[in-house]
Formats: structure tokens, sequence, C-alpha cells
């Protein structure tokens, strides 16, 4: 079989990558504005609804919520759980452990996209002296996915002030290559008044508090999309101070290559057929796409045709051989060498394990 030979700029860990020889071509370049990578890779991590509930807390009050993983239980074959906390009445404050808490406002959305843990509560104070209680918070997570709780909450100290949140918690996958999540931050506030799109949040709440206050036969589904629609919404918002690999997507160099790859990733790419057919050179390309999304392309090309994978091997039955050719690999050899070396287990290992 005849390889392509690397270039000065291709990873030499990617030679698997580069041996593909498959009858899919790469996209014309008028097929390049259609594509839409985010949606590509928030696809390919797939968004499974868990937990999404009204939480009515008196004050004074405090909250602390464990690492993602520790109740990623709540949703079977997810690897990690990302939430989000919208006020709806009232206000609160929030914050990672042991970092300085923020006030939120009706509106604001509290969205902790990486599994850290956190705390809510009606002050600083509150939260700096916020304690994970494991057992409590497992337990309760463990109720409420299963539907044995009721979608509204009433917590507190009995005060006379109070403030109301829609808590939603939604499983995704991690591993082995999720570059929205590792490109947000550990926690951020998504400030409704200051977004030019806040009715479409504020639409899908209300539809979510009155599916909430009065359920009817099939509410626990519209409420698992609800959840589903109000975090990608969350994503979106958060864009607006883009890094990484979501800053990428606004370049013009790395943002075409990027939309290339995830249009066709299983055609036979070389480094010089990307940069020809975004019209780059391919020191410009290698340079810049390694400067803006932190990896040089073909490696990035690699990993993503690794989550492909392994999203295949965890869903279907689909033969080894066969999910490498949809993959852009001819040989299943090669497949199973360059998914060990990405994910750290061979195809097969990884297909028992669920994903996981």
């Amino acid at each position: 079989m005849q390889e392509n030979h690397p270039s000065d700029h291709d990873s030499a860990s990617d030679s698997d990558a580069r041996r593909s020889r498959l009858p899919a071509s790469p996209p014309a370049p008028a097929e390049l504005a259609s594509t839409d990578p985010l949606s590509e890779v928030l696809r390919g991590v797939r968004l499974t609804g868990a937990v999404f509930f009204r939480w009515d807390v008196s004050w004074p009050y405090a909250l602390a919520v464990p690492e993602g993983r520790a109740f990623a239980f709540a949703v079977p074959g997810c690897q990690q759980v990302v939430s989000y906390h919208v006020v709806t009445e009232g206000h609160c404050f929030g914050g990672l452990l042991g970092a300085p808490a923020v006030r939120l406002e009706v509106g604001d959305v509290l969205f902790v996209p990486r599994g850290h843990a956190y705390a809510i509560g009606s002050s600083p104070e509150e939260c700096q002296g916020a304690r994970v209680e494991l057992e409590p918070a497992l337990d309760f997570f463990r109720q409420m996915a299963a539907g044995a709780l009721p979608p509204v909450v009433v917590d507190g100290g009995g005060g006379p002030t109070f403030s109301r949140l829609i808590c939603g918690f939604l499983g995704c996958d991690e591993l082995p290559f999720n570059p929205v999540m590792q490109a947000l931050p550990a926690l951020s506030i998504v400030r409704s008044p200051a977004h030019p799109d806040s009715e479409r949040l504020t639409s899908l709440v209300s539809y979510a508090l009155d599916e909430l206050q009065a359920p009817t036969l099939g509410s626990r589904s519209v409420l698992l999309q609800l959840s589903e629609l109000m975090f990608m919404e969350v994503v979106r918002r958060s864009l607006h101070e883009p890094q990484g690999w979501i800053a990428a997507l606004g370049h013009p160099i790395a943002g075409s290559a990027l939309r290339a790859l995830h249009q066709a990733p299983a055609a036979p790419w070389t480094l010089a057929t990307l940069a020809e057919r975004i019209g780059s050179s391919r020191s410009a390309l290698a340079d810049c796409f390694t400067r803006v999304v932190g990896q040089p392309p073909m490696q990035y090309l690699a990993r993503w045709r690794m989550q492909l994978a392994s999203r295949q091997l965890s869903d279907s039955g689909s033969k080894v051989s066969a999910i490498a050719r949809q993959v852009g690999y001819e040989s299943e050899a090669a497949f199973s060498r360059a998914f060990k070396r990405w994910v750290g287990v061979a195809p097969a290992e990884w297909r028992r394990g669920g994903g996981r």
C-alpha cells in the first residue's frame, strides 16, 4: 500500500492517520462554509439528560456539590457530569470549592462544564464554609435520576429570604477527546442581561418552570430534552470570550482547517492536502493551527477519529474493521495501533468496558 510521506510539519506519531487510503475525498471549498464543528463535536461526545429540578431554598443555606465523576452513575455509560444552575428568583452566590464565591442575580447561570466540585450558598461566607457530604449527595442524585423525588426540591435554613434556581446535570463523554469541554473554563458565570440572545434561554426557563410546576404525562422526557437545550444555549453563551479550540473556530486559517477535517474526517488527509484545500501554505497552516488549537492538524485529526470510533465501539455492534474504515483507516491493525496509542486500551477492551 502506498504511503503518504510525512512533511516537515507532520507529527511522526500520526503515521497511522496518514496511511488512510479510502474512497472518501476532502470536501470542496464551497462545502466548508456550511460545516458546523461545534455541533459535530457536541454530537460526537453525546450529551445525555441526567437530573433536572427546581430548587427553592430559604436563607441561610449552603450546598457543596461533589466532583462530577462521583455521581456519573446517575447516567449509565457517561464518563463525566456537567452542571448548570439558572437563578429565576432572588439571588445567591456560587464558586469552586476553595475559591471566592460570586454573586448571581436573576437570569444568571452558574456553569460547571468539567465536573469540578463547587458550592452554592446565600452568602460568600456560607459558600466558603460548605463541605462536600458525599454519601447524602450520592443518595440524592441516585433517587432523583430514578424519578423517586419530586421535581421541586425545598431546602434551606427556613429564613424569610429565599432563592429559586433551575438545576441541570447532564452526562457527557470526556474521553478520549472532548475539545469543547477542554476549552471551557472550570466554572463560568453567564450574565443574562449582557447577552443579546437572552430571550431564548428565558423562554426555555419559562417552559421548564411550567412543566416542573404542573407535571403531566411525558413530563420527565420533556424536562430532560429541555435540560439539554438549556445546556446547549449556555455553552453558546460561554463563547463570548473564546479560547483554545473555540477561538480557533473564528480564525481564518485554523477555523477553515477545522471545518474541513470535521466535514470529512475519514478522507485521506495530509498536511499538504489540507493546506491546499483551505488555500494556505503548509508552514502557515501548521504554525497557526498548533498555536491556536494547541496541537498539530494531523494529531488533532487522529484524536478526533478516535472520538468517533469510541462512540461506534460503545454504541454499535459493528466489527472493528468496519469502524476502522468509517473513521479513515484501511487497515484494522493500523487503526488498533492508533486507538491504543491515543486512548490507552485496545478497541476490543474499550468496547468490553462500555466506553469507560
